[in-house]
């Protein structure tokens, strides 16, 4: 099975891209980085799988040694004692060792996050040979090449992050301290604002209840003083003179509304 450094050249080389040197940083920053990190994935693969293969198989035998020490004495052969003892001692300790290199370089994390880096970088230049994916939305290879680029420093810086992460940086990093003080002042300013926001509303609709009240209680206390004024005007009077003595005083002044009725109902009936 060919690698797959060798199996993309021929197709970096047949994109069009807009600079010559854009091949050469796909060349020399993406292939590299899936060889650096496939040769970095199987050189951690090899000590973590002959750890892994002493700690289990350690495990398996060092139960099994202790039980057969149950037996009769006199079934067992010469000087039987000493050497599961010897033999115990020895399994206990490379299980130990092996179990304290596994978590002491870091090997089980470091190979999985090797692992999906590789992975990661080849499924991103798939998809970007392709245009598919993320890619999917861009008609040639010259648009997708930054957003291609920027993909693969994102991968790169992650995994770099992660590595410290898990080594002796990880002590050295300082942790954030908590500010209850100020975590305190900024729940205590977010709930009064919107305290205060709720009672500005409050304000605003209880307001405008109140004025809608005053208004059509104002509106049907005028109503009815009309109306009982007019009750009380006499019929002969003209209906002109009706209203405007049923109106308040001073209200047919301040209003620019001119009311204009004719009477001619009544000039029959006074004729008659």
């Amino acid at each position: 099975m060919e690698p797959y450094s060798d199996n993309v050249k021929e197709i970096i080389e047949g994109i069009d891209l807009e600079n010559a040197y854009d091949k050469s940083i796909m060349r020399y920053r993406f292939l590299d980085e899936i060889l650096f990190y496939e040769k970095k994935r199987d050189h951690t693969k090899k000590y973590y799988n002959i750890f892994r293969f002493c700690v289990t198989t350690g495990s398996i035998l060092l139960p099994a040694i202790l039980s057969m020490g149950q037996m009769d004495p006199a079934k067992l052969p010469k000087h039987f004692d000493q050497i599961t003892y010897w033999m115990t001692w020895m399994i206990s300790l490379t299980v130990t060792a092996c179990n304290g290199f596994l978590q002491l370089f870091s090997l089980d994390k470091n190979y999985f996050n090797y692992s999906t880096v590789v992975e990661q970088l080849k499924t991103e230049g798939w998809q970007f040979f392709g245009l598919c994916g993320k890619y999917e939305d861009y008609e040639t290879h010259n648009d997708a090449y930054k957003t291609f680029s920027k993909a693969i420093e994102t991968i790169k810086r992650k995994q770099v992050e992660q590595e410290f992460a898990n080594g002796k940086s990880e002590g050295n990093k300082k942790k954030k301290k908590f500010d209850y003080q100020g975590e305190l002042k900024k729940l205590t300013d977010e709930q009064t604002g919107k305290a205060d926001k709720m009672k500005n509303e409050m304000e605003e609709m209880f307001q405008k209840q109140l004025e809608d009240k005053m208004k059509s209680s104002l509106e049907d206390k005028l109503k009815q003083e009309v109306e009982d004024k007019m009750k009380s005007i006499p019929k002969k009077q003209s209906l002109t003179e009706k209203m405007k003595s049923a109106l308040p005083e001073g209200f047919a002044e301040s209003t620019s509304v001119e009311v204009e009725v004719t009477d001619k109902k009544e000039d029959k009936e006074d004729k008659k």
